[in-house]
């Protein structure tokens, strides 16, 4: 078994990998290496989401009615929704492309 990127343990007779490591008989390449990316960016944008999200509705709360820590607050918010937008809009526009193109067992 190839592994890149990670460690495996062997215990009790059991290998156990990182969340980058091939299977027996899988290629490597690069398309390999940004799938397995892509499926550690996600969960930890949708943890960042949240906890701008948060950030921004504790300075709207506490803004006390002062008019600049409310738009600081709404900023944030409004930047961490949009930034997340994004990010899934690429996705689905690579994607997409990929289909277009025949290229679907690539990425």
């Amino acid at each position: 078994m190839k592994t890149y990127l990670t460690q495996c343990v062997r215990i009790a007779g059991e290998e156990i990998c990182g969340p980058i490591s091939s299977a027996p008989g899988e290629e490597i390449n690069i398309a390999w290496i940004i799938n397995k990316l892509i499926s550690l960016v996600f969960p930890l944008s949708g943890v960042l989401l949240f906890f701008f999200l948060v950030l921004g509705g504790y300075d709207f709360l506490m803004s006390a009615g002062n008019p600049e820590k409310i738009k600081s607050g709404q900023a944030k918010m409004t930047a961490a929704v949009i930034g997340f937008i994004l990010l899934v809009a690429s996705y689905l526009i690579v994607r997409l492309v990929a289909m277009i193109f025949g290229l679907e067992g690539v990425l």
